[in-house]
């Protein structure tokens, strides 16, 4: 154990090279149909999504998204990627959502078309990423206690 040299952590780094200098290279993944997937969650909702240049068409579960989301904000929602990167009536959007309410679905196709997005278009990533718009939400219905109305609601306090 004597007779070899003692190495120091940066005769290693000099060895093996730096890592952190090479930049992440995102590539385009799309399926045999030429269209990008990806997977968007919400609360409880799961969406499927699919995406593939065309005129701005969205079906959500084999229904137009005016019949799907019939509240404008809804559907507002499912256009602020688009809007983000200014890519506004240039793909369509085809997906699949289950579980929660519209809201939570709403929020679960927004997610997931931004994730498409990315694997489409891998250089709308920054953008996509600086909105917020390929972040999970994290946030969940709290659970009901023992003893409590609700999560945190507690019955009528009486005295006598």
């Amino acid at each position: 154990m004597a007779d070899q040299e003692s190495v120091t952590l940066e005769d290693l780094k000099e060895a093996i090279g730096s890592e952190e200098d090479a930049p992440i290279v995102y590539v385009q993944k799309l399926d045999a149909q030429g269209r990008a997937y990806a997977t968007g969650k919400r609360k409880d909702a799961v969406a499927r999504v699919w995406i593939k240049p065309g005129s701005g068409k969205i079906i959500v579960n084999k229904r137009e998204q005016e019949v799907y989301f019939a509240r404008p904000v809804l559907r507002l929602l499912l256009q602020q990627p688009f809007e983000c990167v200014e890519r506004k009536n240039q793909y369509d959007v085809w997906c699949t959502v289950s579980g929660g309410g519209l809201s939570g679905q709403a929020g679960a196709v927004r997610h997931g078309v931004s994730k498409a997005l990315t694997l489409y278009e891998p250089e709308l990533r920054g953008a996509l990423k600086k909105g917020g718009f390929l972040t999970r939400d994290s946030r969940v219905v709290e659970r009901k206690k023992y003893g409590k109305a609700k999560a945190r609601k507690s019955f009528q306090f009486s005295k006598r």
